[in-house]
């Protein structure tokens, strides 16, 4: 089982060197460590662990509580292999995806960002959903001028984006989990500004809706 910790701890020599011992001890296996925010002698990270079925979410976020100076904002299951640069990949398809492009990019940014489900919305209503998006995508009523990162009703976090050259807005949503980051909100930005500067995007795009 492979879950992502996102955890807040003082940012001084050895404390993260406890929040290992302590995940070692619970039996998970860490595969990586990202380094979200420092700042004011805190750090933020999140980390990946690969841990057995039988090691619950609730012990490793219960052990971690027990390291002084620890807070757990959240752990959660995640589908992104670590270390793997996916970003890379992925835009790599995106560019040979034809009129796929769009939802090439839909389908892959729950994986990349380990969230529930994305969806691309239009005047008409919604484009285009991953696969475990609900039936009914509702999107909050203005849309930003950026990105932005928000919490809907029933603790729903999310990421909206407008797709200003395609009259597109974007939804990216994990009910498990912590709010996203906003180094996560900038990652999304840089990603989608690729995909916008990309030749044939606004083209396929626009046959994709004639359709």
């Amino acid at each position: 089982m492979l879950l992502r910790l996102r955890v807040a701890l003082p940012d001084r020599p050895g404390s993260l060197a406890q929040v290992t011992r302590v995940l070692g001890a619970a039996g998970a296996d860490i595969t990586q460590v990202t380094v979200l925010d420092r700042g004011a002698g805190r750090a933020v990270d999140d980390i990946t662990v690969f841990c057995p079925e039988s090691t619950s979410k609730e012990s490793l976020a219960k052990s971690l509580r027990g390291v002084a100076g620890v807070m757990v904002e959240g752990v959660w299951t995640t589908r992104e292999a670590p270390g793997t640069y996916p970003e890379l990949e992925i835009l790599k398809y995106i560019t040979t995806a034809g009129d796929r492009g769009l939802t090439t990019l839909v389908d892959s940014l729950p994986v990349l960002f380990s969230a529930d489900w994305a969806a691309t919305s239009a005047e008409q209503g919604v484009v285009y959903a991953s696969w475990r998006a609900p039936q009914e995508v509702t999107l909050p009523a203005e849309t930003p001028p950026r990105p932005v990162a928000r919490t809907l009703a029933g603790d729903l976090h999310v990421i909206h984006a407008p797709l200003p050259p395609l009259a597109l807005t974007l939804l990216l949503a994990r009910s498990e989990g912590p709010a996203f980051h906003r180094t996560e909100v900038h990652r999304l930005a840089r990603i989608l500004e690729i995909f916008l500067s990309l030749p044939a995007t606004e083209r396929s795009v626009a046959r994709q809706l004639r359709k």
